[in-house]
């Protein structure tokens, strides 16, 4: 037989009280079962704990230098139970979170991140921008937990929730012939710009919505010349903005004001991108669960 943790703290109980009936009262047993296990302990240990007399009970030297370390045993315990009880709930830990460049301009993405935090500050939050194709390749490896992604087709290994579709815009100089005149908010077809010139993301960059623009682009039955690419949404708009061309982001980027820039709404069937958090399959950790919790609220309604 070993010592067990109801040793210790059968033993903390008397030694605390110096009392077997108060401590067995404590403990809501009996006292004889109590003064069996004391004497077991003390069995188990070699060592004489308590001295009894039908007045009073006191501490050997043995039992205080116990009684110091069965404190601080059993406080560690604790601990670590606390400690892996709030990790199974997702209170602790760490949660690898991918996200493209344009993702974070949807308000709803950082106020979600926003009240993750305040629920769970102790849970360490490591943000990494990369593109969707990078992404995928991440949360494959187990090098992400939960990714945010443009919609494309997943590998076998991950899975992913819709979020909300990010409307497509056209982004032109405002004194573009073909829209100068036209009403605020008016939408266009993405064809009547099939001979301009455009600006679009590095692919390396912007995988998802440099695909998406692409194809958005063939459905309307033209291949776009594009004259510069750019890393930066900022950039893009800027270039627009100055006239060297037209450009297709998601209407969330209107956030950017750049002076002479305009936003069109497209009026193209396909002109939305929709937004999906990604994680692996199986199971998902309480932590990603509390994340998509959150996420998949801010958009609801």
């Amino acid at each position: 037989m070993s010592i067990e943790l109801r040793h210790l703290r059968y033993f903390l109980a008397v030694a605390d009280t110096l009392h077997f009936g108060r401590a067995a009262e404590r403990l809501g047993m009996s006292q004889p079962p109590l003064s069996q296990q004391i004497r077991q302990l003390e069995t188990l240990l070699g060592a004489r704990l308590f001295l009894r007399s039908n007045r009073r009970v006191e501490l050997t030297e043995a039992g205080r230098v116990l009684q110091a370390q069965a404190t601080d045993a059993l406080a560690r315990v604790d601990q670590a139970i606390e400690l892996t009880q709030r990790a199974q709930r997702g209170e602790t830990g760490e949660l690898r979170i991918g996200l493209t460049r344009a993702t974070p301009l949807s308000t709803q993405i950082p106020r979600a991140i926003f009240a993750y935090r305040q629920q769970f500050p102790q849970v360490q939050l490591k943000l990494r921008e990369m593109n969707t194709l990078q992404q995928i390749d991440a949360l494959v490896a187990n090098e992400l937990d939960v990714g945010l992604i443009r919609k494309r087709a997943l590998p076998t290994p991950l899975m992913s929730r819709k979020l909300f579709s990010d409307p497509l815009a056209l982004v032109v100089h405002d004194q573009h012939p073909l829209i100068r005149d036209l009403p605020a908010g008016s939408p266009v077809a993405l064809r009547q710009f099939a001979h301009e010139p455009f600006v679009g993301f590095l692919r390396e960059v912007g995988a998802g919505i440099h695909d998406h623009f692409i194809a958005l682009c063939r459905s309307a039955g033209f291949t776009p010349r594009i004259i510069q690419e750019a890393g930066e949404a900022s950039t893009l708009i800027s270039l627009a903005a100055s006239g060297l061309g037209v450009t297709v982001l998601p209407a969330s980027c209107s956030h950017i004001h750049v002076e002479g820039a305009r936003f069109v709404p497209l009026s193209d069937r396909a002109a939305s991108s929709g937004v999906h958090v990604a994680y692996r399959r199986g199971s998902p950790s309480p932590l990603i669960t509390h994340f998509t919790r959150l996420l998949q609220g801010g958009f609801s309604g």
